[in-house]
């Protein structure tokens, strides 16, 4: 196994801070719904996965300044400081909002960085914010669907309904801070699947990005037939009903650190209640505690709305994640039958680790993930599930672009 990059100073803290990680571990779902509330609370620009010890203590926040037009040593200009300020003062129609549709109207707020459109709780999307806000109005199916821990649309409601005004601001400037710096991979992504020119001076003003591309013509031609990472030992089926996310980042985080550290540890960081787990929380749990950040392998995660990619590029995207970046992939589908044979019901939106791909020349292409749900863990009368897939990969594009969010964690 090749030696891992060396982490940023700002990982370091953190991993200094995670030395106690074998203490006695909360599991009580209220316990997990107040470290939620404290990540939350303790949220500030430049520690995004909540600038927290163990200990509950909130670090002081850190704000800078900057000169008109400059770039500050938090790596955002001016005019993106400003765009933070104008989505946070429009959260202030949350605290009036009265009704479904009045709070997802309220709760859809979008800034734009470089041209680039970031919305709060969907990413980086090129669709509108009544578009958006018609998606999370939409009540989830009711019935027989089974909740595996994925924050549905009611979920991600209650929780702007429930969050303080100083609350959400500081959550919110956090994940809007993480975004605007992580722009750059966002026009290279574009640039490199969908085939988006790059707006002039974009190798001045994002060296990172540019140092060391290389194209790789189109689709499938330059990748080998197969490809996958990741050791089988690192999946574990979720511990809860509604751990999908706790179950996922612990397989990603155990493949970074090589190191397993158990689901309840994630569930702290990720802000996990028994609603579920966001997937910005997601992404933001990766860059900071994980090095698959790190610029040899994916550079920063973001979240990327993808229901304007064809399956092709889809399918690109996989490909290159696994076998250039080396890096995990968080898929987000809507766990139905229709998409996953060895599901006995129907289930909600869901959390899955992208590994691996093989492009099965001749028949259907597959992708590769570890599926952290099994339902005989909670009804032996159901058909076990194993960690370890390969399916038919249009059927994951379609239950990915079936979940009302139709984004993934790149």
């Amino acid at each position: 196994m090749p030696a891992l990059p060396r982490p940023t100073l700002r990982k370091v803290a953190h991993r200094i801070a995670d030395e106690d990680a074998s203490r006695p571990l909360w599991r009580h779902p209220a316990t997990i719904a107040a470290a939620a509330l404290a990540l939350t609370l303790g949220a500030v620009p430049l520690l995004p996965d909540g600038g927290q010890d163990d200990r509950g203590e909130i670090a002081p926040s850190a704000e800078t300044t900057s000169a008109p037009g400059a770039v500050d040593r938090g790596g955002l200009t001016t005019a993106m400081r400003a765009e933070i300020d104008r989505v946070l003062a429009e959260g202030a129609a949350l605290d009036r909002a009265q009704g479904r549709t009045a709070t997802a109207r309220a709760s859809v707020r979008c800034a734009t960085f470089e041209g680039q459109r970031y919305c709060l709780g969907f990413g980086w999307t090129n669709q509108s914010e009544e578009a958006l806000a018609t998606r999370l109005e939409t009540r989830p199916t009711a019935g027989t669907t089974e909740r595996t821990g994925d924050l549905d649309a009611d979920g991600l409601l209650a929780r702007a309904q429930s969050r303080t005004s100083t609350a959400r601001t500081e959550a919110e400037r956090a994940e809007l801070t993480m975004a605007a710096r992580s722009v750059g991979k966002v026009w290279m992504l574009r640039h490199e699947i969908q085939g988006v020119p790059l707006p002039a001076g974009f190798a001045e003003r994002h060296p990172e990005v540019t140092a060391g591309v290389d194209a790789r013509g189109g689709f499938g031609a330059s990748y080998p037939e197969r490809s996958k990472i990741l050791t089988s030992k690192v999946a574990q089926a979720q511990n809860t009903t509604y751990w999908c996310g706790p179950a996922t980042m612990q397989a990603i985080g155990w493949g970074s650190q090589g190191k397993r550290k158990n689901q309840s540890y994630w569930a702290r960081r990720l802000g996990t209640t028994s609603a579920g787990t966001a997937i910005t929380d997601m992404v933001r749990v990766v860059n900071n505690k994980t090095d698959y950040d790190e610029d040899t392998h994916a550079g920063p995660y973001v979240v990327l709305d993808i229901s304007d990619f064809t399956f092709k590029q889809w399918y690109r995207l996989m490909m290159r994640h696994v076998h250039d970046y080396r890096a995990p992939v968080v898929l987000h589908p809507n766990l139905h039958k229709q998409y996953y044979p060895y599901l006995d019901d129907d289930a909600s939106g869901h959390f899955q680790v992208g590994r691996g791909y093989d492009q099965n020349p001749g028949s259907n292409p597959q992708l590769g993930w570890f599926e952290p749900w099994d339902q005989s863990r909670f009804d032996p009368s159901e058909p076990a599930i194993g960690r370890v897939q390969w399916r038919n990969a249009y059927r994951s594009f379609r239950a990915n672009l079936d979940h009302f969010q139709h984004n993934v964690g790149v």
